[in-house]
Order: C-alpha cells, then sequence, then structure tokens
C-alpha cells in the first residue's frame, strides 16, 4: 500500500463518519482535547476551522480564548502562518475559513490540534496531500505538543510517509488515545504505542 492508496481509503472511511454518528464521534473527541488541555495546561494553542469531515473543534474556541491565545492557519503560497483567532470569517482556497491577516509574529506554540485523513506506522500525518502543514512545521524551530484529531480512525501499521511528514505525540479518534515515544508528555517507545480508551 502506499500514501495515494491509504489516503483514498481514509477518505471514503471519514465520509461514511460524516453522514452516520458525527456529533456523537465529534463530542468523544473534543472531550478527550479538554483533557490533553487540561493536563498539559498549554498557554499558546494551534487549532484550525474544519471542514466537513474533520472534527469540529469550533466548540473549543469560545471556551479556551478566556485565558489561552487561540492561532489558526492562514495560508500563504504553499504553507500557511499563524494568526490570532477573531471574527470576521472569510472563505479561502479549498473553502477553508479564515481570519484576517495579521503581521503578528508567533515564535512558539505549545500544544497544536492537527486534523488527519489517516497516520501509519511512523506516527506521521497523512493529510490532503498539499503540503501544508509538513511545510509549517518544517520551519518551527521549537516543536510543539502535537496532537491528531480524527472522526474515524484511520491507521495502518505499514511505514509509508516521508521524513518531512508531521509527527504526532498523540493521535486522539472516537476509538481510542494512540500516544508515541519520548517528549514531555507520558508516553512510551513509538515502536511500542501504548492505547487509552
Amino acid at each position: 500500500m502506499d500514501k495515494k492508496t491509504f489516503r483514498k481509503a481514509c477518505l471514503k472511511r471519514l465520509q461514511k463518519a460524516e453522514r452516520s454518528g458525527k456529533f456523537y464521534r465529534n463530542r468523544i473527541v473534543l472531550k478527550r482535547i479538554g483533557s490533553i488541555i487540561k493536563k498539559y495546561n498549554p498557554k499558546t494553542i494551534l487549532l484550525y476551522l474544519p471542514m466537513g469531515h474533520e472534527v469540529d473543534v469550533r466548540p473549543l474556541f469560545r471556551r479556551l480564548r478566556r485565558n489561552r491565545k487561540i492561532y489558526v492557519p492562514f495560508m500563504e503560497g504553499e504553507s500557511f502562518k499563524l494568526v490570532q483567532y477573531r471574527l470576521p470569517l472569510s472563505e479561502k482556497q479549498f473553502g477553508i475559513m479564515e481570519p484576517m491577516n495579521s503581521h503578528f509574529y508567533l515564535s512558539k506554540i505549545d500544544l497544536a490540534i492537527v486534523p488527519v485523513v489517516g497516520v501509519d506506522g511512523r506516527f506521521r500525518r497523512i493529510g490532503f496531500g498539499k503540503g501544508m502543514y509538513d511545510r509549517f512545521f518544517g520551519s518551527l524551530k521549537q516543536k510543539p505538543l502535537t496532537v491528531f484529531v480524527q472522526l474515524a480512525k484511520c491507521y495502518t501499521k505499514k511505514r509509508i510517509t516521508d521524513d518531512f511528514d508531521v509527527l504526532a505525540d498523540i493521535y486522539i479518534t472516537p476509538e481510542d488515545i494512540i500516544v508515541r515515544g519520548k517528549h514531555h508528555v507520558d508516553r512510551v517507545d513509538h515502536r511500542r504505542c501504548s492505547r487509552h480508551s
């Protein structure tokens, strides 16, 4: 199996999840994200404005903005930069909503919540193939605690990603939470992923 074939299979699974039980699945994932935030108490968080098949993280925005800085991607060419979340939003490329541009430069993110299409045995992200998250994360000097989220688990033990694909610390789905090796979270070696339900 290659990345392209796996991506296609995952997208079918996500489209099915979007049509059936989306609200329930979404609620489970949001609750699990909330427990991660409570445990690690990040001050700066990267979220995203969701598309239909992605976990809808928008309920977190209002709650978290009271005492944390929330940033979202703002597309620039083949990558993106971060802008602070604020209204109004406008629709951009690929149907993604964005706040207005900002010239503010953020040097450090504590926590990144990242939507995925799939995850492979290297614990790396399969997205839509545009490479925007890969380029953005590649530009960071200091890597945040990175949490992949998904409405329906799509994971393969096979190693089909490249070294530049974004690497997760935690992978959250309605089915379970998988935690990976070393960094500043409670993890085991990435070759032996631990599961928590």
